[in-house]
C-alpha cells in the first residue's frame, strides 16, 4: 500500500496544475519582498529574514493556497477521468478503496509540498536581510511583526516552522473536501470549484455566531495562534473534518459506476 501511495504522490507531481501550483508557490515569497507597497499595505519595513515567510502565509492564505490545493485534490482523480485511465486501472486486482485511499493520501501530501515550498523560498529571499536575531517579530509570534523585544534566531525559526505547518494542516480539509467532489463529479474543474465555492460559503456564515466555532473557515488562520483558539480542540476539529471528507470521498467512490 505505502508503494501504492508513493506511486500516486509520483503521478500527482508530473500534473500540469500541481508543478504551477509549487512554482506559484515558490515566486510568491521572492515577489512579496520586492513589493514597494509593504510600509502601506501592513506597516512593514523589513528588518530581518525571518518576517518574509510571514507575508507569504498572510498573503497565499487568504486564497491562494487554499485554490492550489483544491485544483491538485481535484485532479489527482480527475486527471485519471480525463484520459481515460480510470477504468483500466479498476481493472486491476486493487480494491476500490484502497484505490481511492492511496489518491487521498496524496493530495493530503500536497499542502505539505506547496508551502514546504514557500517556506523554502521565503528562507532564501530573506537571506539579504539577514537571518539572525533582531529586535521585532516574525509576524507570526506574539507582538507581530512589532514583536517584544529581541528575537533569537532559534526562537523565529521555531514560530516560522510551527506556523507553517499549523497553516499546512488547515489545508488538508480542502483537499480532502476537494477529492468527494472530484468522484462525485468526476470533473476536475467541478470539483475545485466545488470545494472553493463551500469554502467562500462557510466565510459567509460566519455571521452566524452559534456556527462559527464549527466552521472550516474559522480555522484557516490557525497558523497566527490567536488566543482565543484552544489548539487541541482546533486540530481535533480540523481532522474531523479531514476524516469525515475522505471518508465520503471513499463510499461514493465504492458506489460510483465508472
Amino acid at each position: 500500500m505505502l508503494r501504492f501511495i508513493g506511486w500516486e504522490i509520483v503521478k500527482m507531481l508530473h500534473l500540469r496544475s500541481v508543478r504551477l501550483g509549487l512554482v506559484a508557490a515558490f515566486v510568491l515569497p521572492i515577489i512579496w519582498t520586492l513589493a514597494p507597497g509593504l510600509k502601506q499595505v501592513y506597516g512593514l519595513v523589513l528588518v530581518s529574514g525571518w518576517q518574509v515567510p510571514s507575508l507569504a502565509l498572510l498573503a497565499g492564505m487568504e486564497f491562494l493556497y487554499p485554490f492550489l490545493v483544491a485544483m491538485a485534490a481535484a485532479e489527482v482523480l480527475g486527471s485519471e477521468v480525463s484520459m481515460g485511465t480510470l477504468k483500466p486501472l479498476l481493472l486491476r486486482p486493487l480494491s476500490r478503496t484502497r484505490f481511492i485511499v492511496a489518491k487521498l493520501m496524496a493530495a493530503l501530501a500536497y499542502p505539505f509540498m506547496v508551502l514546504g515550498v514557500s517556506l523554502f523560498a521565503s528562507i532564501l529571499a530573506g537571506l539579504p536581510h539577514g537571518l539572525g536575531g533582531f529586535f521585532g517579530g516574525t509576524g507570526l509570534g506574539g507582538g507581530g511583526f512589532a514583536g517584544e523585544g529581541f528575537l533569537s534566531a532559534g526562537a523565529a525559526f521555531t514560530e516560522v516552522m510551527q506556523a507553517y505547518f499549523l497553516a499546512a494542516v488547515t489545508l488538508l480539509p480542502i483537499a480532502a473536501l476537494s477529492l468527494m467532489f472530484a468522484v462525485w463529479f468526476t470533473s476536475t474543474t467541478a470539483a475545485a470549484l466545488g470545494a472553493i465555492a463551500t469554502v467562500l460559503l462557510m466565510r459567509l456564515l460566519i455571521a452566524f455566531p452559534a456556527l462559527k466555532p464549527l466552521l472550516l473557515t474559522t480555522y484557516l488562520d490557525l497558523y497566527l495562534l490567536p488566543e482565543d483558539k484552544a489548539l487541541g480542540v482546533s486540530l481535533l476539529l480540523l481532522a474531523i473534518y479531514t476524516v469525515v471528507f475522505g471518508m465520503l470521498a471513499v463510499v461514493l467512490f465504492e458506489r460510483k459506476d465508472v
